[in-house]
């Protein structure tokens, strides 16, 4: 596993390298994750309401339940006192179980709150990344542009001197070598007739 992990790590190393190598793909990145992270929260959010609505389905039906054995404790008292002290058990428990529920949706609404505010959190920051890579491709875009301008008017702009005529400038001196050998060929051609 030693292997494994030290290419793993290696490949981890490289990764990291390259996006800061290329902050453009970096904020790619960022923002594919960020989306998937958006994503699940919104998932998250969708599961924690139908867990609300569930609970407070149930708590409905339990305040039913509870009232249904109310009645049945009165009615218990005045024909069947013996069946009073169950009834009442029964009526307890239904209320344990009705504040547990209650506890649980105060969570889901505790934790869906939760969610919302890591989900606005999540799309202001996805935001921020877009207006970055947005604002990295068009200082890309200006500078490329500014390099074809330069490329394409450098030549024009610059002014030409007898100065620049002299032995320094490589071109020159290139073009003086060709021109050379040119007559010397030419010269080898007239002697040899």
């Amino acid at each position: 596993m030693g292997l494994l992990d030290d290419f793993s790590r290696f490949l981890e190393t490289r990764l990291e390298e390259f996006l800061r190598a290329h902050p453009q793909l970096e904020l790619q990145a960022l923002e594919e994750q960020l989306r998937e992270q958006e994503e699940d929260t919104l998932r998250l959010v969708a599961d924690l309401q139908r867990q609300e609505q569930q609970l407070q389905a149930q708590i409905l039906e339990t305040a039913q339940e509870i009232q249904r054995w109310h009645i049945r404790i009165e009615k218990a008292k005045q024909a069947r006192p013996d069946l009073v002290e169950p009834a009442q058990q029964r009526e307890a428990a239904l209320l344990r179980h009705g504040n547990q529920l209650w506890g649980q949706m105060q969570g889901a609404k505790q934790r869906q709150q939760q969610a919302q505010n890591l989900l606005r959190q999540i799309q202001e920051r996805r935001q921020q990344v877009k207006a970055k890579a947005a604002e990295l491709e068009t200082a890309r875009a200006a500078a490329k542009a500014q390099t074809e301008v330069n490329w394409a008017t450098r030549g024009w702009n610059e002014a030409y001197s007898q100065t620049r005529r002299d032995q320094t400038d490589p071109l020159e001196e290139q073009f003086r070598r060709l021109e050379l050998e040119e007559e010397m060929a030419a010269m080898k051609q007239q002697m040899g007739r």
